[in-house]
This record gives structure tokens, C-alpha cells and sequence, in this order.
């Protein structure tokens, strides 16, 4: 009996979570280069219930042990893990000459995964490398190409982009002409298996260990838009029937918590009275 009041709690925690994981996503539906975060549910270790016992046979004890029921118990679900998914956004044009979209055409498979990889906008946040696939930039009062929280956006050769002011131009492999000169090469980074980049917030990715540059590679294709904006990948009206999916589902782990709080009140005041 008790272990049932664990197993629907645990289901409860379970789509409570999931359903903070959905509503994070339908928050960042305009947000340019979200990856939606996919939950994923798993059991917790089963259980096997055996009888042991043994049995006297011409004088000597004999193991008898049987399985109680089925023959494994599982003992309740939880998030085990949430991924994002990196399939590519639509692009949305915005007419402002910062805004840079990644256009990801064709990126190898990494060799271990099977997967393909994952390219983005190389960043210098604080002085350690982080990666993004949030495009919409701008300029600082130094004159640095940077996301909307201040990051410097990196070039081929680490450092950031400095331009006089932004009326310039970025070409499709990346290259920013800044009044009819080259200011630099937008560096678009190549993560070969991305389910190893670990998400911070406000579309920053840490990666540990080192990402290749794209630039220069004859196996990848890219494409950077001037004036567009990748859009989040979220799908809203899936998201929104996941969220009710996982609603029904907390709300039926509820009423089996009640059914077993139910039995467990009669059990304690009912069950023997003496009349």
C-alpha cells in the first residue's frame, strides 16, 4: 500500500517537471535560436519479489524461494534527462543589418554518434568560449559586434569584430565589409556531436572540450543571411498538446494518491472496530 503512495507521488514530480520543461519552451517560442528541450521518462530500478524459505527433505534444509506476483515491480518514473533539440529554425527577416542567421546546409555525421553535428556562432563571453545560435546582434559603443546581453561575437582569429558603425555588410561565408574593407570573418564554429553542449540560459551552449572551425571545411555547407533571424524550433501546437497530455497525467497520479489515502484512512479507523 505504501509503496503505491510512492509510485503515484513520483509520477506526479515526474509530469510536474515535464510540464515546467514544456512551459520554458512555450516562453521562448519568439525567441530567436531557441532549441526546445525534449524530456525524457524513465523508471526508476525494478524490483523482484521472492519468497525465500527452505524445506526439510530427508533431514536436510532445501532453498525454497519463488517470485511474489510478477516477476519484476517497478518502483516509480522520473525525468531522467532533458535534451535539446537542434533541428534548424525558420528564418524570419528583420531588415536590420545586425541580425545575422545561420543557415546550416550539410554537416558530416559524427563518427560515434551517428548524428549529425551542430554549427554556431562562436562567442567570447567573460573571457570563456560559449557558443550560440542567437543571431541578433548589435553594436556596442566600442564599435563590437555583440549578442543582446553584451557577448562579443569572435571572428576566425579569436578576436571580436570591430566595425566604424553598423551600416556594413556580411557576406554568406561569414566576412564583414565595414566601408569597402574587410573587418573580419564571422567564425562559425563545427561541434561534432552537439548533445555534448550543456545549456546556460539566454541561448548560450558550454561545450567541454575544444570546437572546430567550420570555415574552410569541404564536408560543411552554411549559409549567413544578413537582415534574418533563425527562429525558435518550437512547435506551439504540439507543445501545447504535450502540456495537456502531461496535465492529465498528474492529474490521474492525483486522484490515485486519493483513492490510496482513501483506503489507508479506512483502513486505520474502520478495519477492526469493535462495535
Amino acid at each position: 500500500m505504501l509503496r503505491g503512495f510512492y509510485n503515484a507521488a513520483a509520477g506526479m514530480l515526474a509530469q510536474q517537471r515535464k510540464q515546467e520543461i514544456l512551459t520554458n519552451n512555450m516562453a521562448n517560442a519568439n525567441t530567436p535560436g531557441y532549441k526546445a528541450d525534449n524530456a525524457s521518462l524513465r523508471t526508476f530500478p525494478t524490483m523482484l519479489l521472492q519468497h525465500m524459505g527452505e524445506t526439510e527433505l530427508n533431514g536436510k534444509k532445501i532453498p525454497n524461494n519463488y517470485s511474489i506476483g510478477p516477476a519484476t515491480l517497478s518502483t516509480g518514473v522520473y525525468v531522467q534527462e532533458t535534451t535539446p533539440n537542434f533541428l534548424q529554425g525558420d528564418m524570419r527577416e528583420t531588415g536590420i543589418k545586425t541580425d545575422v542567421a545561420l543557415l546550416q546546409g550539410q554537416v558530416p555525421a559524427d563518427p560515434e554518434s551517428g548524428t549529425p553535428g551542430g554549427l554556431f556562432f562562436r562567442l567570447n563571453v567573460n573571457g570563456e568560449e560559449r557558443f550560440t545560435r542567437n543571431g541578433h546582434f548589435s553594436v556596442d559603443a566600442e564599435g563590437n559586434l555583440v549578442t543582446s546581453e553584451g557577448y562579443y561575437v569572435l571572428g576566425t582569429d579569436g578576436s571580436p569584430i570591430t566595425v566604424t558603425s553598423d551600416n556594413f555588410s556580411v557576406n554568406k561565408d561569414g566576412t564583414v565589409m565595414d566601408n569597402g574593407a574587410a573587418a573580419g570573418q564571422i567564425d562559425v564554429a563545427y561541434i561534432a556531436n552537439s548533445n555534448n553542449l550543456v545549456k546556460e540560459g539566454t541561448g548560450l551552449f558550454r561545450l567541454d572540450g575544444n570546437a572546430a572551425s567550420a570555415i574552410g571545411n569541404p564536408a560543411i555547407t552554411y549559409n549567413l543571411q544578413q537582415g534574418f533571424v533563425e527562429r525558435s524550433n518550437v512547435n506551439t501546437e504540439q507543445t501545447m498538446t504535450e502540456m495537456l497530455t502531461a496535465y492529465r497525467a498528474f492529474e490521474a497520479n492525483q486522484k490515485v494518491l486519493q483513492a490510496y489515502d482513501r483506503t489507508m484512512e479506512k483502513a486505520a479507523n474502520e478495519i477492526g472496530r469493535i462495535g
